[in-house]
């Protein structure tokens, strides 16, 4: 072996093997604690997939997901039923006006009234109802966006302006 390249480095050929058997001695136990992390990883994963009561992650995400679709169903669903409630209140009337008032001074009582309701585009109608001995009579008159296209009488006007925010009620005094 005169010709070998170990003997051209000039190292005992014993020391190079010891070196390499070390190597090899660092690098089995290397692997073994790769094995024993791998394992202590594997039982972990297995554990986290397994969930609650031997559920499966899967069927969690799955059972997750059916929930969220049947939630926007309903939340669609919510959203046009709000919007479809949105137009109705706007319909409806949602402005009050009343006023209390003696029509014939000296027949007692405040008997007659006043009343405006409105929506939410100030429109609606004003109801005069006036209460004499011979009877009660009752005025309808319409309004338009907050204007009448015949003239008010100040108890109604009064309606109408507490309905539109203006004033606000006041109980009358009973003469």
């Amino acid at each position: 072996m005169e010709n070998s390249i170990i003997n051209e480095w000039g190292v005992d050929p014993g020391f190079i093997i010891l070196g390499l058997a070390i190597i090899t001695l660092i690098l089995f136990v290397a692997v073994i604690i790769c094995l024993i992390r791998m394992s202590q990883l594997y039982r972990r994963y297995d554990i986290f997939m397994r969930g609650k009561d031997a559920e499966t992650l899967e069927d969690l995400l799955i059972k997750q997901i059916e929930e969220i679709n049947l939630l926007k169903i309903e939340d669609k669903a919510n959203k046009d039923n709000i919007r479809s409630i949105n137009r109705n209140i706007r319909a409806s009337f949602q402005k009050f006006g009343v006023v209390r008032y003696n029509a014939f001074n000296g027949m007692g009582g405040n008997l007659s009234f006043a009343i405006a309701m409105l929506d939410y585009t100030n429109s609606g109608f004003v109801l005069n109802s006036v209460h004499s001995r011979e009877g009660c009579y009752l005025y309808l008159k319409r309004v338009d966006m907050g204007q009448t296209e015949v003239l008010l009488g100040s108890e109604e006007r009064e309606a109408l302006e507490q309905a539109l925010g203006y004033v606000e009620y006041s109980e009358p005094e009973d003469k």
